[in-house]
């Protein structure tokens, strides 16, 4: 059984068993998503109390997080965080280790919303991957390509840009739409079945970048709800 709800015949994952593993594994036949599944030990919801809160975002580091007073088992917990750091920078990343308690929001949102919240793919100008991994709180969400059409190119919302633009359907119109990342978003099909990433998985998702011989993991972050845990969120 995996640890996250996948759609039947779903052809964009592949599980791997190890972190060697989803290093080597290359995009290929359609998969544009590499799962380590992990069950981890650990008090992770200690070190999350034990951090308090701004309301938004708090970026970790090795000293903020050996400083902390925990349990044993919220010390497993702080070990696994910087050991998942490790093994990124081994492989030339920058890992970045955050507790979330809210990303911002457009204010007035256009035609097309492009912040985190919003069914989205990655881009970078040459070869690249995104990888991820939700230790706590509200995790990560998937939408696999076949349920997925970009905003810019649903006619009625397409309309709504050109208007916005206020010029013709041409090239500069699609620099236009690079430029403001509307052509990263995507409007999940009405019958869409998003999966979790679940939690203490390390995901390693595939980028629009020229050449890749995949399609993007489309993702985006769980809707934050008063009430709701602090995400704790490994990403690179």
């Amino acid at each position: 059984m995996t640890p996250f709800p996948l759609p039947s015949g779903y052809p964009r994952i592949k599980l791997v068993h190890s972190f060697h593993e989803l290093v080597t594994t290359p995009f290929e036949n359609g998969v544009n998503a590499l799962c380590w599944a992990r069950t981890l030990p650990g008090d992770f919801s200690e070190v999350v109390s034990q951090l308090g809160g701004n309301g938004g975002i708090t970026t970790l580091d090795e000293e903020r997080l050996e400083g902390l007073t925990l349990s044993a088992a919220g010390r497993v917990a702080v070990g696994i965080l910087l050991e998942d750091q490790r093994r990124l920078r081994e492989q030339g990343l920058s890992p970045i280790l955050d507790c979330i308690q809210s990303y911002p929001r457009e204010e007035e949102p256009g035609a097309v919303r492009t912040d985190v919240y919003s069914f989205h793919a990655d881009s970078a100008t040459e070869e690249a991957d995104t990888w991820l991994c939700t230790y706590h709180g509200p995790s990560s969400e998937g939408l696999r390509n076949e349920e997925a059409q970009r905003w810019v190119d649903v006619p009625e919302t397409r309309a709504e840009l050109l208007k916005e633009y206020g010029g013709e359907d041409d090239g500069d119109f699609l620099e236009y739409l690079n430029e403001n990342c509307y052509d990263l978003h995507y409007a999940p099909a009405p019958q869409a079945q998003p999966f979790s990433f679940g939690h203490g998985n390390l995901w390693r998702i595939a980028v629009d970048y020229p050449g890749s011989p995949v399609p993007p993991c489309i993702h985006r972050a769980p809707e934050t709800l008063p009430g709701q845990p602090p995400r704790l969120l490994l990403i690179s």
